[in-house]
Formats: C-alpha cells, structure tokens, sequence
C-alpha cells in the first residue's frame, strides 16, 4: 500500500463536492478523481442526501443533434471554446467554468436547462475523439454543434431551420431567447 497525499486527496474531495453539487455521475467523479467507487458514494450521499443514479452515460453523438439539445451544447461549447482560447484552466475546470455560465445564462432567461454535466462532459470528450465539430450556420453566421466530417457548406441551424414543433411549445420563446445569447 503506497503513501497518498492528503493534501492531493483533499483536492479530489473538494473537486468531487464540485461536482456533485453541479450534478455529475458517479461515473464523471471516477474518470476524473483519484478516489475509491466506494469513498464517492459515501461522498455522494453525504452531499445529495441520496444514493447516485445508476445506468449508463450517454454514449451517443445523435443527442446533441436535436434542435433544442442542439442550441444547448452550442451555447455551452461556445463558452468552452472562449475559455480554452483566453485561460490557462484544464479541461475540467473549463468545463465546470463553462457550465457555470450555461447555467447562469439559462436561469438569467428563466428558461429550462436541457444539457446537464455529465451530458457536457461527455460532449467534450466526443470533440477531443473527433466525433464533434463546431459548423458555422450560413444564415445565423453562429458556430453550432454538428456531427465530425458533416459538410460544413451549406449547415443551416436548428434556430433558422426550427422543426414545426417547435412553435407549439413554449420552447420557442427559449430558443428565441438562446439565439440572442448564441449570436
């Protein structure tokens, strides 16, 4: 059995309190902290008051493609993106900054948050595996969310293409509102 730091196990402690509170699987907690599964649970619990959610991570690229999912994770990669291109912050922490600002962004508005941690999380690692790419809408000019190696020429955006049900919700109003924080 080998010496651990305490002050490094704290920093994975406080860094799981983060994230937890921020609402992330238990799975996010193991990739990206040096704790055991079962200090994370007790941890979990200890936080949330409840045992964490079982079941798989998103595995998908498809998710993000929908319309409303869709303005989400760009207005959250957007946020990434001015991040990692002004700061010297990690990944993890540019993903929890980011995440803070999608979600400060999305209260300010009163709106419904679609795209959880976990979900921006894994989108992250779907950029860095290739499978992601930022595509820059022809009408709108924003850069959105599109499938790696999609042709990039002629990309129209959820928000200048919404589907007919969109309108007959009050999600519209939403992705009004989440244009003119994407633009």
């Amino acid at each position: 059995m080998r010496n651990k730091s305490v002050i490094t196990e704290a920093k994975d402690i406080h860094l799981a309190i983060e994230l937890i509170e921020l609402g992330a699987r238990l799975q996010l907690l193991e990739a990206e902290t040096n704790l055991s599964r079962e200090r994370l649970l007790k941890l979990y619990k200890e936080v949330r008051g409840v045992s964490p959610p079982k079941g798989m991570l998103p595995f998908s690229t498809d998710w993000f493609m929908t319309w409303q999912p869709n303005v989400h994770a760009s207005l959250f990669m957007a946020y990434y993106n001015f991040l990692e291109r002004h700061t010297g912050l990690n990944a993890l922490e540019r993903i929890i900054k980011a995440y803070r600002l999608y979600t400060e962004q999305i209260n300010r508005t009163g709106m419904e948050s679609v795209l959880s941690l976990t979900r921006a999380w894994t989108m992250v690692r779907f950029f860095d595996a290739g499978m992601l790419q930022m595509t820059r809408c022809k009408c709108c000019g924003g850069d959105f969310v599109a499938h790696a190696h999609d042709p990039k020429k002629d990309y129209v955006c959820g928000l200048c293409h919404m589907p007919a049900r969109a309108g007959k919700t009050r999600r519209a109003a939403e992705a009004s509102a989440l244009e003119a924080a994407v633009a």
